[in-house]
């Protein structure tokens, strides 16, 4: 078993050392365009496996896409942050530019890969990937469900002083400040979550999930990393264990939900296949008019992609 991470970043490297750790596979590839900075990053986690002990290998390689041949599972963190006096649609440019290129080599050598994006604008680039993989969506999704599903229980651990292990919840929607955080599928060791807390404090918990990456910026100048890494690492378990388990993630909708032509985040089941099932919520009226405002957000910047392509 052989798992590629694209961008030895904070993100990258997080993820990688995950996947190394948990020995979810025998060689873990760091690939990345800067000079000798994958190789780095690569020889440094390797020299923890004495102490933490594991026998995952992990080597690095600076844009030779021909070390990351025969992988299962692909996770893509290439991108740039978005930087001040840059528009949305010049991150779009930018970063589309950057994922289809590294998606078009990694097709090249692995073509039997399952894509894991992290890549921002999550939802878009993930898009992007599935336009140039030319695969099967449900090998081509997108990690942005579990890192905000996680922010969402490390806040309600913290305000009702338990353990985050007893906490479950769903999260659906576009990764950002239009996001779907639904109370009425979360619980705390198997209570519903609204008979442990008031709606007020509830409320205010889910509009800090909404802000949650805005939240990290401001405090460290730079976007998270932990957490996302981990989070990413968290879906290539699922795919290489064949653990079946349901999480949400940025999928492709052909109906479901009544939305269709969109990446989105949704419950699904995660398997050796990549998205095994898409599990349909019954959702209230106002949970679906959230749902499909996001989905209406995400098309709006999709458009955006599909108009450069128009004309490029």
């Amino acid at each position: 078993m052989k798992v590629t991470v694209v961008g030895a970043g904070n993100v990258g490297a997080t993820c990688a050392d995950v996947i190394a750790r948990k020995e979810l596979c025998n060689e873990v590839v760091l690939l990345d365009i800067k000079p000798n900075f994958a190789e780095g990053k690569a020889l440094d986690i390797w020299q923890t496996s004495p102490i933490d002990l594991y026998d995952t290998r992990i080597t690095g390689s600076t844009d030779d896409y021909s070390k990351t041949a025969g992988s299962d599972v692909v996770v893509i963190t290439s991108g740039l942050p978005r930087k001040p006096g840059m528009s949305r649609d010049d991150l779009i440019s930018t970063n589309a530019a950057i994922v289809k290129g590294v998606t078009e080599n990694i097709i090249k050598y692995s073509p039997n890969a399952i894509f894991v994006i992290v890549s921002n604008p999550l939802d878009v680039m993930t898009y992007c990937a599935y336009l140039t993989a030319k695969v099967d969506s449900k090998r081509v999704f997108g990690m942005a469900g579990i890192l905000d599903t996680a922010r969402y229980r490390a806040f309600l651990a913290t305000a009702l002083n338990c353990s985050p292990k007893d906490i479950q919840a769903v999260l659906m929607g576009g990764h950002g400040d239009t996001m779907v955080p639904l109370p009425r599928y979360t619980t705390v060791g198997g209570i519903p979550v609204t008979e442990l807390i008031g709606k007020a404090e509830l409320d205010a918990i889910v509009d800090r999930t909404k802000k949650g990456g805005g939240e990290i910026v401001n405090l460290l100048g730079t976007s998270a990393w932990y957490a996302p890494g981990a989070a990413a690492a968290q879906m290539v378990e699922a795919i290489v264990r064949d653990q079946k388990r349901i999480f949400p993630v940025c999928a492709w909708l052909q109906g479901e939900y009544g939305l269709k032509d969109v990446y989105l985040g949704v419950p699904a089941k995660l398997g050796k296949k990549g998205i095994e099932e898409i599990i349909e919520l019954k959702l209230n009226a106002d949970e679906m008019q959230l749902v499909k405002d996001s989905a209406k957000a995400v098309k709006e910047v999709m458009d955006v992609l599909d108009g450069m392509n128009a004309t490029a």
